[in-house]
């Protein structure tokens, strides 16, 4: 983007927003703080930022209900959860009610800028090629369509068999995010999943485009 990145930040410790602030005064960003939903609500009306980060666990209204609060005002703006686990019944709430992807606390500087360009990099690829297809930016509920892509050309680069995990660490998503999409493509027969056995514990699941 031309202009100066704008990022509204909705989380209650004082402490986490001045971090956050730290690090997006570094990279040069515009950051814009609030402590709750409502006031999360009203900044965005007022400052349109370019992308949102949201806490799990806020007062009065909790992350789950601000993500579709905010998704109401925009159905495109990257929405980032910040959490304390990788849960992934949780993490498919989040996605089923807007979210676009996660950040673990406590934050890691360098894992938090990457994911924020990562994601100002795909909203900009959508907003430069229009397409009848980019008008509709939910595919299904909690699978957007410029994730989605993301992952499908890490697959078409990557032809053989690949954990969940090494897709993740490849395109730069979190493993909840990238699990839950590969899910749905499986589902919708876009990827075939192999499972290999070891001697002990779970099989590991590796994922290829059909």
């Amino acid at each position: 983007m031309n202009q100066q990145i704008k990022i509204l930040s909705i989380d209650d410790e004082a402490e986490i927003r001045y971090a956050l602030g730290a690090i997006f005064d570094f990279e040069h960003w515009n950051a814009v703080m609030a402590a709750d939903v409502e006031e999360g609500l009203a900044l965005f009306r007022k400052h349109q930022p370019d992308i949102v980060l949201i806490d799990y666990h806020l007062p009065r209204i909790n992350g789950i209900e601000g993500v579709r609060m905010l998704r109401r005002l925009s159905p495109t703006v990257p929405i980032l959860v910040f959490t304390i686990d990788e849960n992934q019944e949780v993490a498919n709430r989040f996605l089923e009610a807007g979210a676009t992807d996660f950040a673990l606390k406590p934050i890691k500087a360098p894992d938090l800028i990457s994911r924020i360009r990562l994601h100002i990099r795909l909203l900009e690829s959508q907003q430069k090629v229009p397409s009848p297809e980019s008008e509709q930016p939910v595919l299904a509920k909690g699978i957007r369509r410029t994730t989605l892509e993301l992952i499908r050309d890490y697959l078409k680069q990557n032809p053989e068999f690949i954990t969940a995990d090494k897709i993740a660490e490849g395109t730069g998503l979190a493993d909840q995010t990238t699990y839950r999409y590969l899910q749905y493509m499986a589902s919708e027969s876009i990827v075939e999943v192999n499972s290999t056995y070891g001697k002990v514990g779970r099989p590991k699941q590796g994922y290829r485009l059909k």
